[in-house]
C-alpha cells in the first residue's frame, strides 16, 4: 500500500484559518485540534493524513519528504529560503506584518533614512540581517523567542523586528512602527519530487487554491 499524501500543519491562528479551505478540498478532521495530543491525525479521505508540529518545523519536514505539503505563514518561508520548497501559492488567510518598531520616544525623533547601526531583537534574524544588509545599515542582532517588546523597555536592544496584526500589543507597550519590512499571510508548500509525481496531490492543490481566490 501506498503511504497516504501527508499535510504539515501548526496549531495557532493559521490552522485555524486553513481548515475551511482544507474542508473544501474534502479534507476535514474529526477530532478537536485544539485538545488532542495526536501528532498524526488521518482525515476524513483515506489517503491523506495530517501531521501537527512546530511551524519552524513544516519547511523542514516538507523539504526532505516526510510531508508532501505544508502549510506555514510567509514569515517562516523567509527565514528558512530554501530551494528544495515549491511555495505554491498564497491562500491569502493570517494575514499579519512584518515590521520594525520602536519606542514613541524615539520615533518622535528618529528617521529611518539615517540609520547607520542598530541593536534589533528579533527571531527572525536571517530576514532581519538581510533586509538591512539591502539599506547599508550594520546590525547587531539579538535572538530572542517571545516577549519581543519588552526588549526596548527593558534596554536590551534599541529597535525590534517582529509581526503585527492590529497593533495592540506594541501601542500598549509604547512602540510605534517605524518601517514595514513584508506583507505575510499562510502560503501552500510542496515537497519537488512528490508534486512532481502524485496525480492526487496535484489534484488536491489545485482545489485549496481555488478555495483561496
Amino acid at each position: 500500500m501506498s503511504r497516504p499524501i501527508t499535510i504539515a500543519l501548526a496549531k495557532g491562528r493559521i490552522l485555524t484559518d486553513t481548515l475551511p479551505l482544507l474542508a473544501r478540498a474534502g479534507i476535514e478532521i474529526d477530532e478537536d485540534v485544539d485538545t488532542t495530543r495526536k501528532l498524526i491525525i488521518q482525515s476524513t479521505a483515506a489517503d491523506i493524513r495530517l501531521i501537527f508540529i512546530r511551524a519552524a518545523d513544516v519547511p523542514t519536514y516538507v523539504q526532505f519528504g516526510a510531508a508532501d505539503l505544508g502549510i506555514v505563514g510567509k514569515d517562516v518561508l523567509m527565514e528558512h529560503r530554501d530551494d528544495a520548497l515549491y511555495e505554491l501559492g498564497d491562500l491569502k488567510v493570517a494575514k499579519c506584518r512584518m515590521v520594525v518598531a520602536e519606542p514613541g520616544n524615539l520615533a518622535r525623533q528618529d528617521n529611518p533614512q539615517s540609520w547607520v547601526r542598530l541593536r534589533i531583537a528579533t527571531k527572525y534574524v536571517n530576514t532581519t540581517r538581510r533586509h538591512f544588509a539591502r539599506k547599508g545599515v550594520q546590525t547587531e542582532i539579538i535572538k530572542l523567542h517571545g516577549s519581543m517588546e519588552l526588549a526596548p523597555l527593558a534596554g536590551l536592544a534599541d529597535r525590534i523586528v517582529d509581526l503585527v496584526d492590529t497593533g495592540d500589543t506594541m501601542r500598549a507597550n509604547g512602540l510605534v512602527e517605524v518601517e514595514h519590512i513584508a506583507d505575510i499571510s499562510a502560503r501552500l508548500i510542496a515537497n519537488k519530487a512528490s508534486i512532481k509525481m502524485k496525480r492526487r496531490l496535484k489534484e488536491m492543490v489545485t482545489t485549496i487554491a481555488q478555495g483561496a481566490n
